[in-house]
């Protein structure tokens, strides 16, 4: 299978305050499609706040995010905190997928008026006998009645969620006349694992319905949102919808269903979250005892994810997937170092076959998120173009009738 070469040097990575372990020393700077830059100028959408102090390691960071993790990283993490990231990747499969070249202008913000109310506690949960406060912020266009809610879910390695992350493409969708949520839920740095992130997630879900008139809410018309480990919860929130054992917690008359889904470039099958990768990287995904591994089996576990175990099958989303869950929207890149394009394939390729309306777009050049581990701004743009945010945008008009 032809492999692209990706190893371009990583830029801004101390400012992270974690290392990154490449898994070559390439430097070339070849991609698949071999494009400029996407945007013809920069965007005025407001953008994530960096950690106080982020100039090197051990700097502050803001809530919920411990010292020195990036925005948007995956799943597969190494031993300790080092996150591998791929010296090549698999040219990706396109089976019942859609490709699209994300060029042209990036988004801008400014045209609605919004109010942002932020740290709003929604649970406090107990992880091993300690709790942990959950907040979230929440932006709310300043238009008459109620709209529709889309809950913004952050990446992070499983590891942190920085609900701060992903602010320009947060203001640029509420001011389309939605209101826009992202939720800080717990991770293994908690000593949690999927069952206790997914349950953080329909827990904001239920707050957020309960407290519907007070934020403009239509409850009958909500939709999750993730990158990376937060587009692997978005989707087991969609799939998981009749899954009683995974809503604990407050406000259990109100529903954790959603609408719709959109998962930008998340793991799904942990067993092979590197797959498309070159040797070394697909081993390091497997660790035993690393972050993924905690994900499934807990903190103190020295196992694997190599296999596909009953526990690693109970992680995947498509285990749950049936003909009742609501529509998916998937976006992969091509050039995705950190999480194989494959995942997002495997994903849609099972919901289509249970009857799901699943859509899956490969974006050309396109590497993992906006802003992720210093990857070069022509990987990077297209996540925040118009092309791509409309589209989104334009999925959310058809499944919430916005």
């Amino acid at each position: 299978m032809a492999k692209f070469m990706l190893g371009r040097t990583l830029v801004g990575v101390a400012a992270l305050g974690l290392a990154l372990t490449a898994c070559s020393t390439d430097d070339s700077e070849t991609t698949a499609s071999g494009e400029a830059s996407a945007s013809a100028r920069p965007s005025n959408c407001p953008t994530t706040p960096a950690p106080q102090g982020a100039a090197g390691a051990g700097a502050g960071a803001p809530s919920g995010m411990p010292s020195g993790a990036p925005s948007g990283a995956p799943g597969g993490a190494g031993a300790g905190n080092q996150l591998p990231i791929a010296s090549t990747v698999a040219k990706p499969h396109t089976t019942n997928s859609k490709v699209i070249s994300a060029t042209g202008p990036q988004i801008e913000c400014g045209g609605t008026e919004v109010e942002t109310h932020n740290d709003i506690v929604y649970s406090t949960p107990s992880t091993n006998g300690k709790k942990t406060e959950l907040k979230l912020d929440l932006t709310v266009p300043k238009t008459d009645g109620a709209k529709p809610l889309v809950v913004y879910i952050p990446g992070g390695g499983f590891l942190t969620a920085q609900k701060e992350q992903g602010l320009n493409r947060r203001t640029y969708i509420a001011e389309q006349d939605y209101v826009v949520a992202s939720v800080h839920y717990r991770t293994t740095t908690d000593g949690a694992t999927y069952v206790d992130g997914l349950a953080d997630v329909k827990s904001a879900i239920r707050y957020l319905r309960a407290h519907a008139d007070e934020y403009h809410i239509d409850p009958d018309q909500v939709a999750v949102w993730g990158d990376s480990a937060g587009g692997y919860l978005a989707a087991m929130a969609g799939t998981t919808g009749g899954v009683k054992k995974f809503d604990v917690g407050d406000n259990l008359d109100q529903s954790s269903k959603v609408q719709a889904v959109i998962d930008d470039f998340g793991p799904a099958n942990l067993s092979r979250i590197g797959a498309d990768f070159d040797d070394k990287t697909e081993q390091a995904n497997l660790t035993a005892g690393n972050m993924t591994a905690k994900w499934v089996y807990g903190p103190d576990t020295k196992k694997s994810v190599a296999a596909y175990t009953d526990q690693v099958k109970a992680a995947d989303p498509a285990t749950y997937a049936d003909a009742d869950d609501p529509a998916f929207l998937l976006y992969h890149g091509d050039q995705d170092r950190l999480v194989s394009p494959s995942q997002t394939l495997a994903l849609n390729n099972t919901l289509l076959a249970k009857g799901v309306d699943s859509t899956r777009y490969i974006i050309t050049g396109a590497g993992h998120g906006d802003g992720a581990v210093g990857m070069p701004a022509s990987m990077t743009e297209p996540w925040t173009t118009r092309k791509v945010v409309d589209q989104l945008v334009g999925f959310l008009d058809d499944h919430l009738g916005s």
